[in-house]
C-alpha cells in the first residue's frame, strides 16, 4: 500500500509540473542584440528571468536560443539554458523544441523575452488555470488600455472575449468596431501563453491558416484549428520592449523608481 501511495504521488507531480521557457533571439530586424540590451545596468532579457523566479507555480525556467552569446551570458546569472535550431521562425516554435525533450513538464509558459516587467503572479495564475480547469489546453491574459488611443496602433494586439472568457478574436486592429466609441474597452491582449504540453506540440505542427497570416498573429493558428484560448483579465498588464525607443522609456521609467527608492 505504501508503494502503491508513493508511486501515485510522484506521478501526480510529475502531471502537475510546469516549465516557464522563455524564447531568445539575437536577430531582430527593428531591434538587433535585443536580449543583451541593458537597461539600468542590466540586460533586458536577465530582467525577464528574475521576474520570473518568484513565480510559485514554475518548477522551472530555462532560456531557449540558438545564439551563444545569450547562451553564456544566461549562465553567468545562473539561468538554465536550452540551445535550439536557428531555423525556427518564432518563439512558439522555440518553446515547443525545449517542451518536446522536457517530458517531465504537463504545463509550458511561453514567456517573452522582452517583458522585463512580467508579473510573477500572472505567471502563477496561468498555470493554477491549466491545473484546475481540464477543458483548457491555452490560456493567455489581457488588460484594458491605460490609454484607450493606443488600440489604433498596429503595434498593440487587441482581443475580443466571449462571456466564458475565451478569446473570440485577435487582431492589431481596434476591436470590436466603435460605434460608439464611449461604451468600448477595448482589451490589450499581453504575449504569455500557458499551455498544455500535449496541445503546445499540436499546435507547432499546424500551418499557417489565412487569418495568421493576413494579422501575422501567431495565436490566430488556435482559433483557426477549432482550439478555445480563455484569457485572463487583469487590471494592469507590463509593457513589452519592441523598439530602441521602448527600451529608453523603460530604463528612464525605472531610473526614475530607483531614485524615488533611493530619496525615501
Amino acid at each position: 500500500m505504501t508503494a502503491c501511495l508513493h508511486v501515485n504521488r510522484l506521478l501526480f507531480v510529475q502531471m502537475t509540473k510546469a516549465v516557464g521557457i522563455i524564447p531568445a533571439r539575437w536577430s531582430s530586424t527593428r531591434f538587433p542584440g535585443k536580449p543583451l540590451y541593458h537597461i539600468v545596468n542590466k540586460p533586458l532579457l536577465q530582467r525577464v528571468f528574475e521576474r520570473c523566479r518568484p513565480a510559485k507555480n514554475l518548477d522551472s525556467i530555462i532560456i531557449a536560443t540558438d545564439d551563444m552569446r545569450i547562451a553564456e551570458a544566461a549562465f553567468d546569472w545562473g539561468a538554465e539554458v536550452a540551445l535550439t535550431s536557428p531555423r525556427h521562425p518564432n518563439g512558439t516554435d522555440r518553446v515547443a523544441e525545449v517542451a518536446r525533450n522536457a517530458k517531465q513538464f504537463a504545463f509550458v509558459v511561453n514567456i517573452q523575452g522582452d517583458e522585463p516587467l512580467i508579473d510573477p503572479h500572472l505567471i502563477d495564475r496561468l498555470v493554477e488555470k491549466l491545473r484546475s480547469d481540464r477543458q483548457i489546453e491555452i490560456v493567455t491574459a489581457a488588460h484594458p488600455f491605460e490609454n484607450p488611443a493606443d488600440a489604433s496602433s498596429p503595434h498593440q494586439v487587441k482581443v475580443a472575449v466571449d462571456a466564458s472568457g475565451c478569446a473570440l478574436y485577435f487582431s492589431r486592429a481596434a476591436i470590436p468596431y466603435p460605434r460608439n466609441p464611449k461604451k468600448i474597452k477595448y482589451l490589450r491582449h499581453q504575449g504569455i501563453y500557458g499551455f498544455r504540453r500535449d496541445a503546445l506540440l499540436q499546435f507547432v505542427k499546424w500551418k499557417q491558416g489565412p487569418l495568421e497570416r493576413a494579422e501575422s498573429l501567431e495565436q490566430l493558428r488556435a482559433l483557426e484549428n477549432g482550439v478555445s484560448v480563455h484569457v485572463l483579465l487583469t487590471r494592469h498588464g507590463s509593457p513589452g520592449v519592441d523598439t530602441p525607443a521602448d527600451a529608453e522609456a523603460l530604463e528612464q521609467k525605472l531610473a526614475r523608481a530607483q531614485g524615488r527608492t533611493r530619496s525615501r
